[in-house]
């Protein structure tokens, strides 16, 4: 069972790798990047929702309660990641974008320990410590900043959406369906999108056309579309969540950071961007930071009012909880 746990999550990492490329070739093809998140959003939310309708429908149903959550997960956690994330990735690799979004968990760190006044472990604060170090050695701050600063400033703000992601998905609480969130998400961050990405103005036309983003190899864009929603988001998700079925959040997510290896990987093969010395090094000593902070939600709070760092993006309530419900993964 727990073979199959860790296979299913490993394959949850590679589905989520492809959504830099695959959204670089569809920017290619001439969708802006506000185009590309809004057709991703609704295309995979339709697509999700159809799922759940014909296979779980009780999945679907939305407390009317928690119809605020709804709202302000679908703009900050979907939406805000998605935009972002795109955005950056049109000025800077793949792999460097998706390096400063995964210390978001450093964030909630962060966040718990001077906003909610909460007592992280010992361990959050040092994987805190050596990720921030890790990133100078990415973004060579030696250098002045070797990296696009705006695609820098447009990453770390995916990164501070992608850590609102974890922050609400604390919260979820049991009576929400982590696939109903995340279908009701996806179709809320396409309607809160709309008046900016303009789907009535997106060049249709241009998905029947083949794309080439230098130095990359050459797909029809319909193609890199259908990959990026089928593969980089629907089944991405709904293999996420089978994989947290099997294993601990806690697994689920350190397995789920392979994807910013899987997604550098993919980008070098289809897209040749290859990272330079500074940024393989500085992005090992990343995930490392970020694994130790991940980790450190195991242990134990001492005080009372502390609050839950969640080492998944929809971590439980609890602590004692943790291992028990099944939550979604993180999203690119």
């Amino acid at each position: 069972m727990r073979r199959a746990g860790l296979l299913i999550a490993l394959t949850s990492s590679l589905c989520f790798a492809f959504s830099g490329p695959m959204a670089k070739y569809v920017g290619a093809a001439g969708l802006a990047p506000l185009e590309a998140v809004w057709v991703r959003m609704a295309g995979a939310g339709l697509l999700l929702g159809g799922i759940l309708a014909v296979a779980r429908p009780s999945a679907l149903r939305v407390p009317r309660s928690r119809l605020p959550f709804f709202a302000a997960y679908a703009v900050i956690a979907v939406a805000g990641v998605q935009a972002l994330f795109f955005a950056a990735i049109t000025r800077l690799p793949v792999g460097v974008t998706l390096l400063i979004e995964f210390t978001s968990p450093v964030l909630v760190v962060l966040w718990v320990r001077f906003v909610r006044r909460g007592r992280p472990p010992r361990t959050a604060y040092v994987g805190a410590i050596v990720a921030v170090l890790g990133l100078g050695v990415v973004v060579e701050i030696w250098s002045g900043l070797a990296l696009d600063p705006l695609g820098l400033l447009l990453a770390f703000a995916a990164a501070a959406c992608c850590t609102g992601y974890f922050l609400l998905s604390e919260n979820s609480g049991a009576d929400i369906d982590p696939l109903g969130l995340v279908t009701w998400g996806l179709l809320g961050a396409a309607v809160a999108l709309a008046p900016i990405s303009r789907p009535w103005d997106i060049p249709w036309a241009a998905l029947g056309t083949e794309a080439t983003p230098a130095p990359g190899h050459t797909l029809p864009a319909a193609v890199a579309l259908a990959c990026l929603i089928v593969v980089a988001t629907v089944i991405a998700y709904i293999l996420g969540v089978l994989a947290v079925r099997r294993l601990s959040a806690a697994v689920g997510s350190t397995v789920a950071s392979l994807e910013v290896i899987a997604g550098a990987v993919a980008a070098w093969v289809l897209l040749g961007e290859a990272l330079g010395p500074f940024q393989v090094a500085g992005g090992a000593i990343v995930l490392i930071g970020a694994y130790l902070a991940q980790r450190a939600t195991m242990a134990p709070v001492p005080a009372p009012d502390a609050a839950v760092v969640p080492g998944d993006p929809s971590a439980p309530d609890t602590l004692d909880t943790l291992e028990a419900e099944p939550q979604p993964s993180r999203t690119p």
